[in-house]
């Protein structure tokens, strides 16, 4: 059974930093690209960052220098480290992993598919006040 568990997500002033934890189970994980994704009321899904199976990252443009993204394939484990928040990154948390890095890169820097992608977690709410 695959499982992603997403942690580490909270309250904290604009300008604040966070870091958000994914544990990956149930999957050669190392094969799989994996993502973070957020979803803030009244707007839709998007994509926030990605690394593939080679190591290699991607950055929606809202996040770039910012955020980093990152894995530990010894512990199963996906990072996010967010800096300089804003109110603007308030939404819950999520990470996704897919066999195919085509899907989740592309859902990073062109907006999500249409159709349903991936194993996903259950989220971690991030709150970023002013």
């Amino acid at each position: 059974q695959v499982r992603l568990v997403e942690s580490g997500g909270g309250s904290v002033q604009a300008g604040g930093s966070l870091s958000l934890s994914c544990v990956v189970s149930g999957l050669t994980y190392s094969d799989y690209c994996i993502g973070w994704f957020r979803h803030a009321p009244l707007k839709e899904r998007e994509g926030v960052a990605a690394i593939d199976s080679d190591g290699s990252t991607t950055y929606a443009d809202s996040v770039k220098g910012r955020f980093t993204i990152s894995k530990d394939n010894a512990k199963n484990t996906l990072y996010l480290q967010m800096n300089s928040l804003k109110p603007e990154d308030t939404a819950m948390y999520y990470c996704a992993a897919d066999p195919l890095s085509s899907i989740i890169v592309r859902a990073v820097v062109a907006g999500m598919p249409k159709g349903p992608f991936g194993y996903w977690g259950q989220g971690t709410q991030v709150t970023v006040s002013s």
